[in-house]
């Protein structure tokens, strides 16, 4: 990687850091979609009632953007509803992604024109679509229709009739005898990513006559309601609610279920959850969130395979439900971080089945939920069950009880496998088959001890390792309460958060007057509060929202988030240290822009000529877009060797902009890079670097990306999948070949240095 390019991505991340990755502004376009109004990454539709809104969103620290709708006026943004959860559109395309009408079906299109997801609706070749409409109704149900959506017979299609996880209030969930259209709710992946999860939850069609539904995990059912007895389902205690009104339709058309609230004020949603269990929430206004006030199962470890194959769950566990079982691990690490245990756990070694001479061997479980799948052997002892086990390579475990289940083994993987506590009467030992190489002598002695050995041994040692560690704690306790030492704060904090991933960055005291003030690092800000996750904001204040934070050791912090803008920022503003990491400065004509607002206007435009973006330098708006201007020349002049403000082309009659736009639309780009720089650096990461740059200064400040979509395109390797810029602003100037044209420059307070110059405007 040529120090180009490093230089470019980190300049681009200091950046991000100043405007706090603020997203575009969206308009809204109505309530509507018709021929002449679409969504974009720039516009939204938002019901008339103002109750719901759909757009391009992306879910929690998940860099690509789906069509979705979600509650408008709750803080906490909450997705009812996605469109492309299995066809997601790359924040390289979003500048040119569209959610529109064609041919009477709405549709989807990526950044290079390709259908990624349609209503899919078949029209006769009569038929006449040219009035097809799409509404967004205060239900948050999306109607297309034939120009009335009004009218429920006009309904081309609703996405209540696709629902993606949610059960919304009025809606069908149920199945259609005639059209054989079903309504399933799948589980997303994990909280960020909305792509379908292995649970689903409806309606059970071996006897949708007799009313039951079913939640599966894959092709496992693990939970059924039962029948409908007309005021429950039998497999769920009755319990009268007052608020709620359950409808239920059996005919020859259909049979669905459908509940309302008496009180239609109260918000409330169904949803089958990423962890396998279906929850009611109830909005609550006192506190901001969602109130879960109903869950089936009641325990997640009934969900079926909940923590995968190799798993154990166990609810008495205060770290985490699911473990994976000795010597193995989470098959994807990142799943598990996020609470997704579905995927499993593999193993750490691989089995030596075939190889006589180092053969595998048995770990012991005790006091285990036998998993699901098993197969009965007949044998005479426990002896020649564990052999059958061992001689068959597909074995992978096996259980053994001489008076009750015989003889038990499981082929492939463990599954739905539960800890249980010791003194529950329902456990039983499994035994899970292990490469010899896992076991150590002191594993395999203690393995080989006897059952009644190890129920002895297991209480015992528990209860002498807990005195043991109470008294080091009551001895360490006490210790530090009579230390007259007092330790400073930043160094308190350094000790408590030991471990716990954060980076605590030390001011010593000699640097701002014995300032004994922590300062932590931006990357575990962003890691504390999930990326500025709208679930973890606390509330608005004036300059800012204020978000909850919990450091990997469970220590809670409150961040305030503060949308600033350096309105002059240029190459001579960029400080280098010896190890040539960039710095911007000068941040004395940075403006705090309160609250949501990304855009406001001044009565002054201050900052340097060639750096302006033009809406700042004409109209006086500025936004964080402004900056990305000033960051694309930065990036032109780092890759050309020249300034904005001094290079002008006889010739062409153009400045820098102009000069490199002229080279990229002819296809000769490499002929704008310095000439020092053409035997270090790279060529596609050089052309990478000038697309990115005649992004950030394109006119139109919508067009230009957000400073957390160039990190992205500065740290990915895919060159062909980034937008082609617009033709950027302030491309051509005339030619000032006398003197008094640099006098009345002069006259007019323009000065031709790199000095930050003030004009004042009148409004």
């Amino acid at each position: 990687m040529s120090p180009l390019f490093v230089l470019l991505f980190v300049l681009s991340f200091h950046l991000a850091t100043a405007n706090n990755f603020t997203s575009q502004d969206n308009s809204i376009i109505g309530d509507t979609i018709d021929a002449n109004k679409w969504i974009t990454i720039a516009s939204t539709v938002v019901s008339s009632g103002g109750n719901f809104e759909m757009g391009f969103f992306t879910p929690g620290n998940n860099s690509n953007y789906y069509i979705g709708i979600w509650y408008k006026k709750l803080s906490v943004q909450t997705v009812i509803w996605v469109a492309n959860r299995e066809t997601p559109v790359s924040i390289y395309e979003m500048d040119f992604a569209q959610f529109k009408i064609v041919d009477g079906n709405l549709v989807l299109f990526n950044g290079t024109r390709h259908i990624i997801w349609s209503t899919s609706i078949n029209f006769s070749t009569n038929s006449n679509n040219s009035q097809v409409v799409a509404t967004l109704f205060d239900d948050g149900n999306l109607i297309l229709s034939n120009g009335d959506s009004n009218n429920s017979r006009n309904s081309l299609w609703t996405s209540f009739d696709h629902p993606s996880h949610t059960f919304m209030p009025g809606s069908k969930f149920g199945y259609n005898k005639r059209t054989r259209l079903k309504q399933v709710l799948t589980s997303w992946k994990n909280k960020n990513d909305p792509s379908p999860g292995p649970f689903t939850h409806e309606v059970d069609m071996d006897k949708y006559s007799g009313q039951g539904v079913n939640m599966w995990n894959h092709s496992v059912v693990y939970w059924n309601s039962g029948p409908w007895t007309g005021n429950n389902f039998t497999g769920v205690p009755y319990q009268p609610n007052p608020m709620f009104n359950y409808t239920y339709v059996n005919n020859d058309d259909e049979v669905y279920y459908m509940y309302s609230f008496f009180n239609p004020a109260l918000i409330s949603r169904f949803i089958m959850d990423v962890n396998g269990q279906t929850k009611q929430l109830l909005w609550m206004d006192s506190t901001n969130d969602w109130n879960v006030f109903y869950t089936d199962p009641k325990q997640v470890c009934d969900v079926f395979a909940y923590c995968g194959a190799f798993g154990t769950c166990n609810e008495l566990n205060p770290a985490s439900i699911c473990e994976c079982l000795p010597r193995f691990k989470p098959k994807f690490e990142k799943d598990w971080e996020l609470n997704s245990f579905s995927s499993g756990c593999i193993r750490k070694t691989s089995l030596n089945c075939g190889n006589f001479s180092e053969k595998d061997k048995f770990w012991v479980h005790k006091n285990m939920r036998l998993p699901a799948n098993n197969q009965t052997l007949k044998v005479e002892n426990e002896a020649e069950c564990e052999s059958a086990c061992l001689e068959n390579c597909d074995c992978v475990g096996y259980a053994y009880n001489s008076g009750n289940i015989g003889c038990l083994i499981w082929k492939g993987e463990i599954l739905n496998l539960q800890q249980l506590s010791l003194d529950n009467a329902n456990g039983s030992t499994i035994y899970v088959r292990l490469a010899a190489s896992e076991f150590s002598s002191n594993q395999d002695s203690h393995q080989k001890q006897t059952s009644t050995k190890l129920k002895v041994a297991i209480p015992i040692g528990a209860v002498a390792a807990l005195l043991l560690l109470s008294c080091f704690t009551y001895i360490y306790c006490r210790k530090r309460r009579s230390s007259k030492v007092k330790e400073s704060t930043t160094k308190s904090l350094r000790q408590n958060t030991e471990g716990e991933g954060m980076e605590l960055i030390d001011i010593q005291d000699d640097d701002k007057g014995n300032i004994e003030v922590p300062f932590f690092s931006f990357e575990s800000i962003l890691a504390a509060t999930d990326d500025f996750s709208e679930q973890n904001k606390l509330g608005q204040g004036g300059f800012g929202p204020v978000y909850k934070g919990i450091f990997p050791g469970g220590r809670e912090i409150a961040v305030k988030r503060l949308r600033i803008i350096h309105r002059d920022l240029k190459t001579s503003n960029i400080l280098l240290d010896e190890e040539l990491n960039p710095k911007i400065s000068d941040f004395g004509l940075a403006r705090v822009v309160e609250g949501k607002i990304t855009q406001a206007n001044t009565n002054k435009v201050v900052g340097t000529y060639g750096y302006m973006a033009p809406e700042y330098a004409i109209d006086g708006l500025f936004s964080i877009k402004s900056d990305v201007f000033s960051f694309g020349i930065v990036i032109l002049e780092i890759i050309s060797g020249r300034r904005n403000t001094g290079f002008f082309h006889q010739e062409e009659d153009s400045n820098l902009l102009g000069h490199a736009w002229r080279l990229w639309t002819e296809d000769r780009t490499l002929e704008l890079v310095d000439q020092s720089l053409h035997e270090s650096c790279i060529k596609e990461e050089a052309i990478k670097c000038l697309n990115i740059g005649l992004l950030c200064v394109q006119e139109d400040p919508k067009d230009r990306p957000n400073t957390s979509n160039i990190i992205r395109m500065l740290g990915s390797d895919n060159i062909i999948s980034l937008p082609s810029p617009n033709q950027p602003a302030f491309m051509t100037r005339k030619c000032a070949n006398n003197t008094s044209s640099s006098s009345n420059a002069k006259s007019d307070g323009v000065s031709n240095n790199q000095l930050t110059v003030t004009i004042e405007t009148g409004r």
